[in-house]
């Protein structure tokens, strides 16, 4: 348990170096071009290298936990799960080239800390998919986001249960067959392609080590299989107002202030804990991202309080009538 624990500990404190780094000389509130100014000053390759090594660790302590009994497997299996949905988010900045100083220090990090050890697709595809593909398209018929909400259900005419379902989506039979189905899509061999199948069987043997099959089945089977894909998929459902966007003409922020939804703006306790579990690195502040994705996640709250306000801001995620799901629900109709 000590083990555990102080992995976990150290992989939060090697964490802490990016954060200290790129809190200096950031202003309270700033035009994105002063930001990116001062985002220009701070940026590095080390930094965000000790970033992604702390993940790991705080990963590997989770693995050790996981042999400590039915408590610290559950445990284990949500704080993998959150570590591979932070993974996941920091790697979408090295997509937009702002994780770390250089185009191939992003690659690299992005490749090697997330999109080999989890089976995810080449990073190379992801930029393709989401900076050339979504970003312009947002809500719209060309943006391929919008194309996997029809797939999972959400689509003009779903009937309740059906709406229901989609929800909890990654949870169901055939979104647990999808998930498989990408993975091994991802991890089959391929001239140049051998190192996602390489990287994630030595995740599965780094878990058995620290954790024995606890640790694989809590520590990588059921994170990766189940919560994890949860957590990104409710993510995806709370960035845009995907089937009511107001169509707006300017800037980029006036555009993405009719497509953006901006959840928790006004509960502080609320929003530090999707900010620390399911929504970490900005995702929380999707809305300035998508005005501006050229800033780094520490300057996107600096950023949203110099932005009008977005044209929504539901109140909850599941409950009330000004919550995220009642808005897709109407939105979507009988």
């Amino acid at each position: 348990m000590l083990l555990a624990l102080s992995l976990i500990t150290a992989g939060i404190l090697l964490r802490q170096a990016d954060r200290v780094r790129f809190r200096l000389g950031r202003p309270r509130t700033a035009s994105a071009a002063q930001l990116i100014a001062v985002q220009r000053t701070r940026a590095n390759n080390g930094t965000p290298a000790a970033l992604m090594a702390g993940q790991w660790a705080q990963i590997a302590g989770y693995w050790v936990l996981a042999a400590h009994g039915l408590v610290g497997a559950v445990v284990a299996t949500a704080g993998v799960a959150v570590q591979f949905r932070h993974l996941q988010e920091i790697s979408h900045h090295a997509v937009h080239g702002v994780l770390a100083r250089t185009r191939r220090a992003n690659h690299v990090l992005a490749e090697l800390g997330a999109h080999l050890p989890l089976g995810l697709v080449p990073v190379a595809v992801r930029r393709r998919r989401h900076v050339r593909d979504h970003h312009p398209n947002a809500t719209l018929a060309a943006d391929p986001n919008l194309a996997e909400l029809a797939q999972a259900g959400l689509r003009p005419g779903v009937g309740r249960g059906r709406f229901a379902a989609a929800l909890f989506f990654p949870l169901t039979a055939p979104g647990v067959r999808a998930t498989a189905a990408a993975l091994a899509a991802n991890l089959r061999p391929r001239p140049g392609r051998y190192a996602a199948a390489v990287a994630v069987a030595l995740v599965l043997a780094a878990a058995y080590a620290a954790g024995g099959w606890a640790g694989v089945l809590a520590g990588v089977l059921l994170p990766r299989l189940l919560l994890y894909p949860l957590l990104a998929w409710w993510s995806l459902l709370v960035e845009h107002t995907w089937f009511d966007p107001e169509h707006r003409t300017g800037t980029a922020a006036e555009v993405e202030a009719g497509r953006c939804l901006r959840l928790y703006p006004h509960n502080r306790v609320l929003a530090a804990l999707a900010a620390a579990t399911w929504l970490p690195y900005g995702d929380l502040h999707h809305y300035a991202h998508s005005a501006h994705p050229g800033l780094r996640w520490n300057y996107l709250p600096a950023l949203e309080r110099h932005l009008p306000p977005p044209h929504c801001t539901p109140s909850a995620l599941f409950a009330g009538q000004a919550s995220v799901v009642r808005r897709h629900r109407v939105a979507l109709g009988d």
